[in-house]
């Protein structure tokens, strides 16, 4: 489809949308910086510039989310919009997102967010999701007059890197036969808790970009428990610091002060100074575990999802799924 789009700062025409690639991370760094510093300064921070992310995280986002790297461009070539849609399974949801500031108040907002989701209905998604600034209002209604209801906050919290004397089973120190076993395997617990979903492309591109590596949780060829993990920094030209769980599934919630004390051993062993979880609200208890545990509250997000389209917690288990890079 073709957006155009004149505002009264008269805009360049827009078209789109196109499938961003890796040569396209320049740009989309540039759009993303200015169109975040932006929203910072909207919400009373003027003081806050955004930095650009790491090219290595651009090029997971870009092959995670494939055809669904959507991007809009004016009529000189630049990208001037994207959204990264992505599916896990039946799992659906996109970002992150934005227009350039000069290129917002003409519609071209509501343009991507319609394509990132018409997208992820042809890709059969059952849930189609994204995580907003819960204090920015405009962000919020925004969102709500597209369709999206709020739902729990997403909860960042640290814990400091803390080495044990048994470190968990990692994929990538298996041989490729058994790599590609204890992936299959990894597959199975998820379909048990969670039908439809499958982090398999997370695990494999994890694995071959070498952004961080994927616990295992009991035996590989039968784990109880799986974590994706990646210690490259986040944001462009920063050192490593801190150890990001991207996906967190586990057959029974029990084992959760378990599996983050194998995460803390390797953010110790990976040389991050801690370790850091996004932790959905529908586990309150998951939560005052991490409390009594001494982890700390960094951040929050607004989980937002399309209306008949929302996420349900398992009724068995835990699986954690982030919905941003």
């Amino acid at each position: 489809m073709t957006a155009s789009s004149r505002s009264y700062r008269a805009a360049r025409p827009v078209e789109g949308p196109f499938v961003a690639t890796v040569e396209d991370i320049p740009q989309l760094n540039e759009v993303f910086t200015e169109a975040f510093t932006e929203r910072y300064r909207k919400d009373g921070m003027t003081g806050v510039r955004v930095p650009p992310l790491n090219p290595a995280i651009w090029q997971y986002a870009i092959e995670d989310a494939g055809d669904g790297a959507l991007c809009w461009r004016d009529d000189r070539g630049r990208v001037v919009a994207f959204n990264m849609a992505h599916h896990s399974g039946s799992e659906g949801w996109m970002g992150p997102l934005c227009v350039r500031p000069d290129q917002q108040g003409a519609g071209l907002g509501k343009v991507i967010v319609q394509a990132g989701m018409r997208w992820l209905r042809l890709q059969h998604a059952k849930v189609i999701g994204l995580e907003t600034m819960p204090r920015t209002m405009d962000n919020i209604g925004f969102y709500s007059n597209l369709g999206f209801v709020p739902g729990h906050l997403t909860v960042t919290l640290t814990l400091d890197a803390l080495a044990s004397d048994r470190p968990a089973r990692r994929l990538s120190q298996l041989p490729p036969g058994a790599r590609a076993a204890a992936m299959a395997a990894c597959l199975a617990l998820t379909t048990q808790l969670m039908p439809g979903y499958d982090f398999t492309r997370e695990l494999e591109l994890t694995d071959r970009l070498a952004l961080g590596d994927t616990l295992l949780f009991g035996p590989p060829d039968a784990p109880s428990g799986f974590a994706v993990c990646h210690t490259v920094p986040l944001v462009e030209g920063r050192v490593r610091d801190e150890l990001r769980v991207l996906k967190l599934v586990l057959a029974r919630r029990t084992e959760l002060p378990q599996m983050l004390g194998a995460l803390a051993d390797f953010a110790k062993r990976s040389g991050t100074r801690r370790l850091a979880i996004r932790l959905q609200g529908d586990y309150p208890e998951a939560y005052r575990t991490l409390i009594a545990l001494g982890a700390r509250v960094r951040w929050t997000d607004l989980r937002m999802s399309a209306h008949g389209w929302n996420e349900t917690p398992p009724s068995e288990g835990m699986i954690l799924s982030n919905w941003e890079i």
